[in-house]
């Protein structure tokens, strides 16, 4: 009696276990980003993917870096499924083994037939991830704080004309190219620049002219939420983020001068339990109608010609890849940053510890 009481219990567990494994499958863990951005996804394409296929999606929000990849990846306990990269971080996660590799032929062709490697643009198609938008870090502020606002993104270091508090993502990336091209660099000569041990202290020197002023950020709608309350009267913030708050009646303007346009990427880590399922999503999430209907929810720019084709004329006006949004645009050179994060990084972080006193030239 004792053993057949044992067996019954042990086949209740593994019924147990078989049933909590088949429902670990029927769940996939989405990272993506905060607010506007992760609106634009759930509405654009997840809701409709867990409609047609019947898996839940769980959407988890963070900040970036590759930090929990990795833990999670050198342990072999994955908990993330599919994870929005920006491409530097996506680059440096594939060097390090921690991203599944993904053969872009496998991705699904346009409607019109077109291979999937000829209808992306080719740089959002990495060994380890798949392109999903172009997005944009631009200076945005409100019309109530001027009466005439900023032009130019010298603007955003003048005190003196423009004075008040600026908001700046608490991150190198962007920040040091804004202030050499504010110092006078040509957005060519840029990376150049940065290239060397002067170009990065000249950078520095930049930005302690307003470090005073700094109100950090880390995720987007801090900067959105920094700008509606008026606790800064213009910062650096995603462009989708900002039209977003314009359609709720904000009145934000954007000052396209100098944006800097990046791309983010999907990428699924190494050693999970749903990698299959993962890459379903990711196909999903990267087909020609998904890419289009996530830009009319949040105007960042899809990354696959057939998806731009099926967007209306006024919303392509509002994209950072319009042509007129592009004529002093900065490409955020991923490849650079990928090889030379983990060596300006530690500087920027103690730098923005750094207190600094307010020059007595400038208003308190």
């Amino acid at each position: 009696m004792r053993q057949r009481f044992k067996v019954m219990v042990i086949t209740a567990l593994t019924l147990s276990l078989s049933a909590f494994g088949a429902a670990a499958q029927d769940e996939l863990n989405v990272v993506s980003w905060d607010g506007a951005y992760v609106k634009s996804q759930i509405l654009g394409f997840i809701r409709p993917y867990e409609d047609e296929t019947g898996t839940r999606v769980n959407v988890i929000q963070y900040t970036g870096g590759i930090e929990e990849i990795r833990r999670q990846v050198r342990a072999w306990n994955v908990k993330w499924d599919v994870v929005d990269l920006e491409l530097f971080d996506a680059i440096r996660a594939c060097e390090e083994g921690l991203l599944e590799p993904i053969d872009p032929d496998s991705l699904p062709a346009a409607p019109d037939g077109t291979p999937a490697t000829e209808d992306f643009i080719s740089v959002s198609l990495t060994p380890c991830g798949v392109g999903n938008v172009v997005g944009s870090t631009v200076v945005s502020y409100s019309r109530e704080q001027f009466e005439e606002g900023p032009k130019t993104l010298e603007d955003f270091f003048d005190l003196k004309q423009f004075p008040g508090r600026r908001g700046l993502r608490r991150s190198p990336q962007g920040n040091l190219e804004w202030a050499l091209v504010a110092d006078g660099v040509s957005r060519d000569n840029v990376y150049d620049v940065l290239s060397t041990e002067a170009g990065v202290d000249r950078a520095f020197n930049v930005l302690n002219r307003i470090k005073p002023y700094i109100e950090w950020w880390e995720e987007g709608e801090e900067a959105v939420r920094l700008l509606e309350t008026g606790q800064v009267v213009m910062s650096s913030v995603y462009s989708g983020r900002v039209d977003d708050a314009v359609q709720r009646g904000e009145p934000l303007e954007i000052v396209w001068d100098h944006q800097v346009w990046f791309y983010d990427v999907w990428g699924i880590p190494r050693h999970g339990r749903n990698t299959e399922r993962a890459m379903d999503f990711l196909k999903y999430a990267t087909s020609t109608e998904s890419l289009a209907a996530q830009a009319r929810y949040i105007p960042y720019g899809p990354v696959r010609q057939s998806s731009l084709a099926l967007l209306e004329p006024e919303l392509r006006k509002r994209l950072p890849t319009s042509e007129q949004n592009l004529k002093t645009a900065i490409e955020l050179d991923a490849h650079w940053w990928s090889k030379n994060l983990d060596r300006i990084a530690p500087r920027f972080e103690r730098w923005a510890e750094r207190p600094v006193m307010v020059p007595k030239a400038l208003p308190r």
